[in-house]
């Protein structure tokens, strides 16, 4: 189904031209909860590096998904085109990605993050504790902040991935090598890339005892590992995921 018509069935009226201004709308929402988020962090590093001898964050990255892209997810799931129905199940409209120098780090600014009053954890999956089969290492976090607009306080979903620079590298090069071979990755890279991300988190690992060895105990809010709160949330939502309490 061509965008256009597509985009037609999200407004009752069948008016074109005011369903766009409406997606027009709907998208600076996600993008205003994506600046939300990305200010919080900018907060977070220029605290760090002004008034404190270390900043546990190397980089920030964003993205917001294209209207194209969240069309043409409904189509491939079949859901029903509506803002309400996109609102429901596409959860990674906007995107941040932080990058940390090391492990530890990637858990600290996680909780200064969520410790926010006005930040809600709606999901939280820690593939550093727990990898994927393929190697892949981060803390991704479903989190709904306040967007304050002219008229009314909508709460946005962001999701939130932390990980260490080593992990980042290795997930950028997974990506290009599926981007390449269109999923159709040869087993012999895929063998490759599993040691690769072994070889990763090898070096997280020294790096960061390294790190501990020679500037000590970093003065942040949580130490090393999950914390209580990641480890709590998990159970939580092991429980809720029981329960049918999350869809």
């Amino acid at each position: 189904m061509p965008a256009s018509n597509q985009l037609s069935q999200l407004g009752a009226s069948g008016d074109l031209a005011r369903v766009r201004a409406d997606f027009t709308r709907f998208m600076m929402e996600y993008k205003f909860g994506m600046d939300e988020v990305e200010t919080k962090i900018s907060i977070l590093q220029e605290e760090f590096t002004h008034l404190h001898d270390y900043n546990p964050i190397e980089h920030v990255l964003t993205r917001l998904k294209t209207p194209e892209s969240i069309l043409e997810k409904i189509r491939r799931r079949g859901l029903d085109p509506s803002f309400e129905a996109i609102r429901d199940n596409i959860t990674d409209i906007a995107g941040v990605r932080v990058a940390c120098s090391f492990v530890r780090d990637v858990y600290n600014v996680y909780d200064m993050l969520i410790s926010q009053p006005d930040v809600e954890v709606l999901q939280v999956k820690d593939y550093i504790d727990n990898p994927k089969p393929n190697g892949y290492r981060s803390l991704h976090g479903l989190i709904r902040v306040p967007v304050h607009l002219s008229d009314r306080i909508v709460p946005v979903t962001v999701e939130l991935q932390l990980r260490t620079v080593a992990m980042d590298f290795w997930a950028s090069l997974e990506h290009k090598i599926y981007y390449k071979y269109r999923d159709s990755v040869p087993e012999d890279l895929l063998v490759q890339l599993q040691d690769a991300a072994k070889t990763a988190a090898d070096l997280d690992e020294r790096m960061g005892a390294l790190h501990l060895q020679t500037h000590g105990e970093f003065a942040g809010p949580s130490p090393a590992g999950p914390t209580d709160d990641v480890v709590r949330q998990l159970h939580e939502l092991r429980e809720s995921r029981i329960n049918n309490r999350f869809v």
